[in-house]
């Protein structure tokens, strides 16, 4: 899934929980794998390389290409935020700095962190990072959509609509 769908479903998962943060943020966090799990679209990264034989020796070099990437992951990550405060960001639907609130952003932070916690990962495999990247390897979908951008982003459109409408039923229950 695409950082966007990460954080908009993190940001939904922690705006069901406003008096528990910390709840929302594990929850958050644990929809990443649930999403993951499920077959999805990924956008082409240009500097990751692929270990077919051992996925635990794929690595994202820092080249060339890697800043193109950094800039895709950036627009990605910025698409996300604006979803995530036009979704849940503000409170009575009033845009006004103080009246932004913060648990959809503290979801938003756990449904992306396990993405970035790839890529700390790829630069040092110790512990816990290991085991967690194991987990993150197992529980990924083994077929996607990948090559298919116009099946892949709708899906994980209509994935957003609904983690979003589903949220706001329990939000206003």
């Amino acid at each position: 899934m695409t950082l966007t769908t990460h954080a908009v479903i993190g940001a939904a998962m922690a705006s069901t929980m406003p008096t528990h943060p910390v709840i929302g943020f594990t929850l958050a966090f644990a929809s990443h794998f649930l999403l993951d799990a499920i077959p999805h679209w990924d956008y082409p990264l240009n500097s990751y390389k692929a270990d077919n034989e051992n996925h635990l020796n794929d690595d994202m070099p820092i080249n060339k290409g890697f800043f193109i990437d950094l800039s895709k992951i950036g627009v990605d990550m910025l698409c996300g935020i604006l979803l995530v405060l036009i979704f849940f960001g503000f409170k009575d639907g009033t845009i006004s700095a103080t009246n932004i609130t913060w648990v959809p952003f503290i979801g938003l932070v756990g449904g992306v962190l396990p993405d970035a916690l790839q890529f700390v990962y790829w630069k040092w495999r110790h512990q816990p990072l290991i085991a967690l990247q194991k987990f993150h390897l197992c529980i990924h979908a083994k077929s996607d959509f990948n090559g298919k951008p116009l099946i892949g982003v709708p899906f994980q459109m209509v994935v957003i609509l609904v983690g979003v409408v589903v949220a706001k039923m329990i939000i206003n229950l």
